[in-house]
């Protein structure tokens, strides 16, 4: 797969490592707003005199307006311009923080936390932000950059949360990322360049126009699928391993099955890295080598499940192999159209979400039916599947040309 001549515009400002950095952690906190209350349920149902399982509906519906939010706001990228947006989603979504914090009710919580994922899309806007700002000849690594900044995010969150609300109270968490939220509006405010909007049209054709740029682009499709498949795998191993370590032969606590996510920031590491393959024009052998990792990865799960050692293996290896496949497939779409790069990262976003949800009910029916060991061989086959997928659409005419 190869890409045509940029046609960004000679105008371009450019992005160096400092606006790089400053994309990543303002992206990585921005998704951590999705994952403060996951650890939280059992305080949050006591204080606010719910039960466990109604609990649950905090995570459920912040995700449900994270959805919207992407289909809704994040194409707007495309639109208007980015140095008054990113900062307004920020502030937005630090009035939701706000808001949960002083909830004096269940009901009343879970309203602000459909708003807080609607507005907590700032992330989503900065990763197509740093492609139109990134040269060719960089895009991928800046773009794995920031990604990796989100992949960090949603992995540190749960572990900051808990230890914040220990210390000062499940409310104080909502406080802080609300002040870190302002606090970084202000900063991306003064460092965005002032770009203008790259095209002209009503809402109703720009909403309309992300499934049009599916529908037009064959890469676009064979991406969401390979793209699609790798997020549900990704989920369904991370379901099912906690219900692996909470029971026999391990028994963990909850703390420890924590740390477990931390084995995952390699993952992180590997998605910066994996861009730098996608500017060398080793994308889609790349993508070839990780899905094999990930069949090797659900196979060690599956042979080695029964000590930590196999576990933690299994864990690196499928998260190198998710996490750099994923920053590919991204930084693929991102080289299909310059002109439509928040549209492709909605459809690209919204793809994995569905992909992922899915993914979390197999790993529901599959330990009911066979438990660990179950859960791996089907990972390891529906990889298997997506290897094939890469293997014949590889073949096809899927050179990309950058419009």
């Amino acid at each position: 797969m190869t890409s045509g001549p940029s046609t960004d515009g000679p105008a371009r400002p450019g992005i160096g490592r400092g606006l790089t950095f400053l994309f990543a952690v303002a992206a990585g906190a921005a998704v951590g707003n999705l994952y403060w209350a996951q650890p939280l349920l059992d305080v949050v149902a006591t204080d606010l005199h719910t039960s466990t399982a109604s609990a649950g509906w905090l995570v459920t519906t912040t995700q449900l307006g994270y959805a919207l939010g992407i289909l809704l706001v994040v194409p707007l990228g495309d639109v208007t311009n980015r140095r008054r947006l990113v900062p307004a989603a920020l502030v937005a979504a630090a009035v939701a923080l706000g808001l949960c914090a002083v909830a004096p009710s269940f009901g009343f919580l879970v309203a602000a936390l459909f708003v807080l994922g609607l507005t907590t899309v700032g992330g989503q806007l900065l990763t197509p932000l740093a492609g139109d700002l990134a040269s060719d000849a960089d895009r991928g690594a800046v773009v794995g950059t920031v990604v990796s900044g989100i992949l960090t995010g949603i992995l540190l969150s749960r572990t900051v949360s808990g230890v914040v609300a220990d210390a000062f109270g499940w409310r104080s968490i909502y406080v802080g990322a609300a002040v870190l939220d302002l606090v970084l509006a202000v900063l991306l405010w003064r460092a965005i360049p002032d770009l203008e909007p790259k095209a002209r049209v009503t809402y109703g054709r720009l909403i309309a126009s992300v499934f049009a740029v599916v529908r037009r682009e064959r890469v676009v499709r064979w991406t969401l699928l390979l793209a699609g498949i790798s997020f549900a795998l990704f989920t369904m191993f991370w379901t099912s391993l906690t219900f692996l370590l909470s029971g026999p032969p391990f028994d963990f606590s909850v703390s420890v099955i924590g740390l477990f996510g931390l084995v995952g920031l390699v993952g992180a590491i590997a998605a910066q890295r994996a861009g730098r393959l996608h500017d060398r024009g080793w994308s889609v052998p790349a993508s070839g080598v990780g899905w094999a990792l990930v069949v090797v990865a659900f196979v060690i799960g599956a042979l080695g499940g029964g000590s930590v050692v196999g576990v933690v293996v299994a864990i690196l290896l499928l998260d190198v192999a998710i996490q750099g496949i994923g920053i590919l497939n991204q930084t693929r779409m991102f080289a299909v159209s310059a002109e439509e790069r928040s549209r492709l990262n909605t459809a690209f976003v919204t793809n994995n979400f569905l992909w992922g949800a899915g993914g979390s009910v197999l790993a529901t029916v599959l330990w009911a039916a066979g438990g660990w060991y179950a859960v791996t061989l089907v990972g390891a086959g529906l990889a298997a599947v997506a290897l094939v997928v890469w293997a014949f659409g590889r073949r096809g005419p899927l050179v990309v040309p950058v419009r």
